[in-house]
């Protein structure tokens, strides 16, 4: 018979074992189309290569105060312009949403999970929306690369800090 190893800690003893259902858990509850719109001014011309603008908006809510475990809305906004020589080719916007729901997540770790983690379960289904609406507006499928969430939420951390911060004249 093999003896069987336990983790130990820095002191030697056994590590506790994790009390089941106590661990952090994300679930992702239900993902949707909020809006989406598709312009197609630029249709019969003829082009190579458009020049493409993306731009994606993130945001956050919680959904009600009641619910334990708590549970977030998270709205992926994606835009995507298209021109050919100054001349607009099409116009996409979508709005992608997912109902998260948060289990035993300590509070200094909910905004990082909601604004990195949630967008990166979203993404690859709202790409595949993107991707199939302009193919069927009549141009060649857009796929989007991959976005860099953790990126995405250091930047906006240091813009909300780099704010300055208004105070009461006393």
């Amino acid at each position: 018979m093999a003896e069987e190893k336990k983790e130990s800690d820095a002191a030697g003893g056994a590590k506790p074992e994790p009390v089941r259902g106590t661990e952090p858990q994300l679930q992702l509850v239900g993902q949707y189309v909020k809006d989406l719109s598709f312009e197609n001014p630029g249709i019969g011309m003829a082009v190579q290569r458009p020049q493409i603008e993306f731009n994606v908006d993130l945001q956050a809510r919680r959904i009600g105060e009641q619910p334990q475990p708590p549970q977030y809305e998270v709205e992926m906004k994606l835009r995507v312009t298209a021109t050919d020589s100054g001349k607009p080719m099409f116009l996409l916007e979508l709005a992608y949403a997912g109902i998260f729901l948060l289990n035993n997540v300590p509070e200094d770790s909910v905004q990082p999970i909601v604004m990195i983690e949630c967008p990166r379960l979203l993404f690859p289904f709202a790409r595949e929306i993107v991707g199939t609406a302009v193919r069927n507006g009549g141009f060649a499928p857009l796929l989007l690369d991959p976005i860099d969430f953790v990126s995405l939420y250091q930047q906006r951390l240091a813009q909300t800090q780099a704010q300055p911060q208004f105070t009461m004249p006393t």
